[in-house]
């Protein structure tokens, strides 16, 4: 008797989702041949999904350009399946104007004239990568072939139970089944259900919810950390005062809505700089960070020296002999020097191969003496004094991490001045076309970023180590590689010439005063000190499972089939807020017994947390991750579930 069609159900239909249907396309002749049901909840449009939805400003723009976006798993991809090549984003809207690529709904005017006037080093708005990642979404359906049915089901999850194996399945199978309970009544019955629910939120921890409480007693504003567009800022008034802590991705959508988005504009001034001109209905903000700077604006340059390669030294040779020799490896100890010792290959690379006059002696004199020293070695040390003779043009990743630390400001000018140069200096360095080694710089740690989960097996680091990599490596690569178009930058050194945006500084701290009923801000770093009825914490909410606002992962800790991913730390036990997954994306119990059937992959979960899109011909991790996973499904599903042609094989 064959059995009844088996059935995967994915809890989020936005690109992470689009991306394994894609994966689950190119393997699934080769793993398993028979019909599939595929049930897809996402309340949002799938293939976008909430956060990448075309219902936003559209003055919110990617941080990346047009042509380092594809959701393709190209030929460099290291995986198992077969390689599905397309288009990204930039072959995508060309395709769309000439006609060539068909299958795209009406776009709206807006929509056409940002196509035109597109390039590949154009950073495009959100609402245009919704309608790539919608079609990417429908094509990926479309490749699973005509005996896969695919269900989009425009609802909530809100909880997961197993059921017996005699309501969905043969008599006698072992075939486990799940029940996907849905918001509106509805119910979805599963083999395997795969949890793929982007960025999630939070509820507010014990001080932002603290923080919202002030507020509301004193007739305040407090919007504690959540994706921005998604805040009500309708509270905030023309001309009030707002303290800002946070000066990442989630500061800049802030100036965005705040500003252009309530009807002021930029206009280019004679000198190349930008003016804004005031709507008159904008805020005040005063803006402070742990840095006290924003992240480093993408770069424009091109490489003039000798092409980029992949990592020299951070390499699976290097990560083995250190697995080989040590039960448990430690970040900092073991591969950060390495790490750090290709940032500093490739950006001394390109200053040799690119600006000879800047150096002393030749690149493969100092090639061959840089590879026999440690990073952080004097020798290292001596080297690059001797090679490089301007101490400006030296790399210190220390001082790249914390740019004003140390730094003690006498008075709210020298706050000003200092963090607005830095600002200038940054867009000097990574617009100018005399400074591609800013660009070997970012190439290398992009490397780094996509090989570690692949080279490093997560369980053999040490807890630190995890901690690490989930906090500070991420904010570094983040802060250095992942941030906003240049021109972002120059608003907001316009902004801050018109009065409207001022620097706190490094080192923020924020209290309330019950005396005023205001907040007030500072720095560790300098006297300044300011109070506001208005407070925004500017940035995404801190992963956590116990604490998440998504009822299908609220419910799959509550029942206990899913548990935040604990670590035991010399500090004592640390909890990382993110759902505890194994290797191969299956959700662990908190014992730490693999959930049959349940898989979970994102940026809240245990995993490296890749994106869920990439730039082409990277070996990008989200692609590696997709394969892998969409692999593990239908292996999942065979086992269970055999079909007719894998029956009479035995």
């Amino acid at each position: 008797m064959p059995s009844p069609v088996p059935a995967i159900a994915f809890i989020g239909g936005g690109p992470r989702t689009a991306g394994v249907l894609e994966r689950l396309a190119a393997s699934r002749p080769g793993l398993f041949d028979g019909p599939l049901h595929i049930h897809i909840v996402e309340p949002y449009e799938p293939g976008s999904g909430r956060i990448w939805r075309y219902d936003q400003s559209p003055g919110l723009l990617l941080n990346s350009t047009a042509a380092d976006v594809t959701m393709f798993t190209d030929a460099s991809v290291a995986c198992d399946g077969p390689p599905v090549d397309g288009p990204g984003l930039a072959t995508w809207a060309a395709g769309v104007l000439d006609g060539s690529i068909r299958d795209v709904p009406a776009l709206e005017s807006h929509l056409l004239a940002q196509l035109q006037s597109l390039t590949p080093s154009s950073f495009p708005t959100r609402q245009l990568q919704s309608k790539y990642l919608e079609w990417f979404f429908r094509r990926s359906v479309a490749a699973l072939g005509p005996d896969v049915t695919v269900t989009v089901h425009r609802d909530t999850a809100t909880a997961v139970t197993p059921v017996s194996a005699s309501v969905h399945g043969p008599a006698g199978s072992d075939a486990g089944a799940n029940r996907v309970r849905l918001a509106s009544g509805a119910e979805v019955l599963s083999d395997v259900v795969v949890y793929a629910l982007g960025h999630t939120d939070s509820l507010p921890d014990d001080e932002s919810a603290r923080l919202s409480d002030f507020a509301a007693r004193h007739g305040g504003f407090h919007a504690p950390p959540s994706y921005t567009t998604d805040v009500n800022y309708s509270g905030i008034k023309a001309g009030q005062d707002v303290i800002v802590s946070g000066m990442g991705l989630g500061f800049v959508d802030l100036l965005v809505l705040l500003f252009e988005g309530r009807g002021g504009r930029f206009e280019e001034v004679a000198d190349g700089d930008l003016k804004y001109v005031p709507s008159g209905a904008e805020p005040s903000l005063w803006v402070g960070s742990r840095r006290g700077v924003p992240y480093h604006s993408k770069i424009s340059s091109v490489v003039r020296g000798e092409p980029f390669s992949r990592p020299r030294y951070f390499t699976a040779e290097a990560v083995d002999a250190l697995l080989a020799n040590h039960k448990e490896l430690d970040f900092r100890l073991q591969l950060w020097p390495l790490i750090a010792k290709d940032a500093g290959y490739a950006y001394y690379r390109e200053l040799f191969t690119g600006y000879p006059a800047r150096v002393s002696g030749s690149w493969k004199e100092f090639e061959a003496r840089f590879d026999a020293v440690d990073w952080y070695s004097p020798a290292r040390e001596e080297l690059v004094a001797f090679s490089i003779p301007d101490p400006a043009l030296r790399l210190d990743l220390e001082a790249l991490d914390h740019p004003l630390s140390g730094c003690a400001f006498e008075d709210h000018e020298a706050v000003q001045r200092s963090v607005a140069a830095y600002i200038q200096h940054d867009l000097d360095l990574r617009s100018s076309p005399d400074h591609s080694e800013t660009l070997a710089l970012f190439t290398a740690l992009l490397f780094v970023y996509m090989d570690l989960g692949r080279l490093v097996p997560q369980d053999r680091l040490n807890a630190r180590s995890q901690q690490a990599i989930h906090g500070w490596w991420h904010g570094f690569f983040s802060f250095v590689d992942s941030g906003p178009p240049s021109h972002r930058l120059r608003e907001m050194l316009a902004l801050h010439r018109a009065g409207f945006l001022k620097f706190l500084g490094p080192g923020m701290w924020v209290r309330t005063d019950e005396s005023t009923g205001r907040f007030v801000a500072g720095s560790f770093q300098s006297p300044v000190v300011v109070d506001a009825s208005a407070y925004i914490e500017a940035r995404l909410p801190s992963a956590s499972v116990e604490r998440s606002a998504n009822p299908a992962l609220t419910d799959l800790h509550d029942a206990g089939w899913g548990t935040e991913q604990r670590l035991l730390t010399s500090e004592g036990p640390h909890s990382t807020g993110k759902l505890l997954v194994s290797g191969n994306h299956q959700v662990l119990s908190p014992v730490g017994t693999p959930q049959k059937g349940l898989f979970a992959v994102g940026p809240w979960t245990s995993g490296w947390g890749a994106g869920a899109f990439a730039r082409p011909n990277t070996n990008a991790a989200p692609f590696r991750e997709n394969d892998a996973l969409a692999r593990q499904i239908l292996t999942t599903v065979a086992a269970a579930r055999p079909t007719e042609s894998q029956l009479s094989a035995f």
